[in-house]
């Protein structure tokens, strides 16, 4: 700043003398700071001596236990085990939670700081822990399939080795805790669902009514097994769980493929109890949709209209679909095609926009 020093060789030894008492003084802090990491990992040691890593032999799914930590509340668990471990974009991430991708990045940024304040080990959970997190990572694996099942955006509907990767993590759950019925009951829906994959697209990979579909093309050995694994788990619990109830609706599904005949009353019944167990927007606005098959479109409209007064799926396509095809059936063609434009607006998935396209333009 100034210039050469009037005494340069003092200052040289001066500056060497401060940058010797740094490194002493550094070297004193690492040994104390080594000592104190010493004996707070014998500690550590003791208290995790009988967690043992191969009890969840699956490297994903124990990254997954992992991070499915208490010290986060439970949505911010889901949306970072999602974004680290299953590898979806925020975008993904944002669609599965039915959220935006402002409020993911930040819930996404609040949890990682979180856990770096409270200096929140990252290390495999005890065996006697793992239970208390199960219902988390179920709730990822599900929200990883679902990407895989509809795509959120490209021009494909599906992602099949998205699906493929949550279903082969749902048979290593249950392997491991056989006797965890809403394990079972995720694996049957996953299974049942994904036994229709190759009848929900035709020939040029647009999308098909599960209607219209050729189920000579459903897979009958998955629908075997989801079928299986359904009643099992509703065996299992005198008082079923969310995903056992929507195994059950999935398996209403599966016995149709050699009589082609649903029984609706039968699913809307089931997506009644379903809003008892776990009531959320989009189950509601399934009811609405298996009611409308039920007891006809004005039923499965007025439904509908209650759940979109809430604002709760304002932003999804797929309320605004269900709601046009509704409409058309009740011949309000007008706002019919209001609301297919609006649910072509807020579409992503290619597949998806040109289907909507044509109902509109067949209006």
């Amino acid at each position: 700043v100034d210039g050469v020093p009037d005494n340069p060789r003092a200052w040289i030894v001066t500056v060497a003398r401060n940058r010797a008492i740094d490194r002493l003084r550094r070297a004193r802090a690492l040994q104390q700071h080594t000592e104190q990491l010493a004996r707070q990992t014998e500690v550590e040691m003791a208290a995790y001596q009988d967690a043992d890593d191969d009890a969840i032999p699956d490297e994903r799914l124990r990254l997954m236990f992992t991070c499915c930590h208490p010290a986060l509340a439970p949505e911010a668990q889901v949306a970072l085990t999602m974004r680290l471990v299953a590898g979806l974009t925020v975008a993904e991430v944002a669609r599965a939670l039915l959220s935006t991708e402002p409020a993911v990045a930040q819930r996404l940024v609040r949890a990682k700081r979180k856990l770096r304040v409270a200096g929140v080990p990252f290390r495999m959970p005890l065996d006697q822990d793992i239970p208390d997190r199960l219902a988390i990572v179920l709730s990822v694996i599900y929200l990883v399939f679902n990407e895989g099942y509809v795509a959120t955006s490209g021009d494909h509907l599906r992602r099949d080795d998205v699906a493929g990767e949550a279903i082969r993590l749902g048979r290593v759950l249950v392997a491991l805790m056989p006797d965890e019925s809403e394990a079972i009951a995720l694996l049957a829906l996953m299974l049942l669902h994904h036994s229709r994959r190759h009848a929900r697209v035709d020939a040029a990979g647009e999308v098909v009514l599960m209607a219209d579909q050729d189920r000579s093309l459903w897979d009958a050995d998955l629908i075997d097994e989801g079928l299986e694994l359904a009643a099992r788990a509703l065996r299992m619990s005198p008082a079923p769980g969310g995903y056992a109830l929507q195994a059950a609706i999935a398996a209403v599904h599966g016995h149709s493929r050699l009589s082609g005949v649903t029984d609706w009353a039968q699913i809307t019944a089931l997506y009644g109890v379903l809003m008892r167990v776990a009531p959320s927007p989009v189950v509601e606005l399934n009811r609405a949709a298996a009611l409308s098959m039920a007891d006809g479109p004005a039923s499965g409209l007025a439904a509908l209209e209650r759940l979109a007064e809430s604002g709760a799926l304002a932003d999804h396509h797929l309320l605004h679909a269900t709601r046009a095809d509704l409409l058309a059936r009740l011949g309000r063609r007008d706002e019919a095609a209001a609301a297919y434009g609006r649910a072509v607006e807020l579409a992503d998935n290619g597949a998806e926009r040109r289907f909507l396209e044509r109902r509109l333009a067949a209006l």
